[in-house]
């Protein structure tokens, strides 16, 4: 099967610490990847290190065959746009309105698309998440749940090929969650591919086409779902594992 990124060797430290080691991961394109386990295990920083937000220490992230350490200006320009990712936080600028948040990835993007089209781009994302509220106030006006949907909407603005999400439902209510899950399924009909990390087990049999199992800061399991799911003794471990 075609994969679009990998991840080869991967080793990576922070505070004399080793978070992550020995990492190989293949993700292919167009399906869903689950990456689970239990807290504190190492699984945002591997997300994080797929999307090149942070650089390991040893190995090499590689996305359709380039290094993303060493891609040129317009190589990384290309693999921030085809890319897009969702953080726990939503990490929305506090010093900007929201409307200047989400116009930010169109301008640096799509530097000759109009005022107009921006504002129906946004107009379009921010519909589609739920988010029905004013535009021209700081994030600091928000709920948490209502900045993960500004945070959502963002990642959606520039229809990109690999989706990165990060515990992206919590704090949202049910329904909430459940337009979000329903987007991010449609995403992946559309042939995007959807790397999350999550401790739902829900979501994950809902959404997963293929599940990752980080312990420890190394890969305890990488296998098809239903291969873990159809086995009693590699379900209970998955199981207990997002317990965690």
């Amino acid at each position: 099967m075609n994969s679009i990124l990998k991840l080869v060797d991967i080793t990576f430290s922070a505070q004399e610490r080793t978070i992550v080691q020995g990492i190989n991961i293949s993700f292919t394109a167009g399906i869903a990847t689950a990456i689970v386990g239990p807290s504190g295990g190492g699984k945002s920083t591997i997300l994080k290190i797929s999307g090149g937000l942070l650089l390991p220490n040893e190995g090499e992230v590689l996305y359709r065959d380039k290094n993303v350490a060493y891609m040129n200006r317009a190589e990384n320009l290309d693999f921030r746009r085809e890319s897009a990712f969702v953080f726990q936080d939503s990490a929305l600028w506090a010093n900007q309105d929201l409307r200047q948040i989400l116009e930010l990835p169109l301008k640096i993007h799509y530097p000759k698309m109009n005022v107009k089209d921006r504002i129906a781009r946004i107009k379009e994302v921010t519909a589609e998440v739920g988010y029905t509220k004013d535009l021209d106030i700081r994030p600091s006006r928000l709920s948490m749940g209502e900045q993960k949907l500004i945070g959502f909407a963002r990642s959606l603005l520039c229809n990109p090929d690999l989706l990165f999400l990060d515990e992206w439902t919590e704090s949202l209510d049910e329904t909430a969650a459940n337009r979000l899950i329903k987007i991010v399924k449609n995403n992946v009909k559309k042939g995007v591919t959807v790397i999350f990390v999550c401790h739902d087990m829900r979501i994950m049999n809902e959404l997963a086409d293929h599940i990752v199992i980080i312990s420890n800061g190394t890969i305890a399991m990488d296998a098809a779902k239903e291969q873990i799911t159809n086995d009693p003794e590699l379900s209970n471990y998955l199981k207990m594992g997002m317990a965690l």
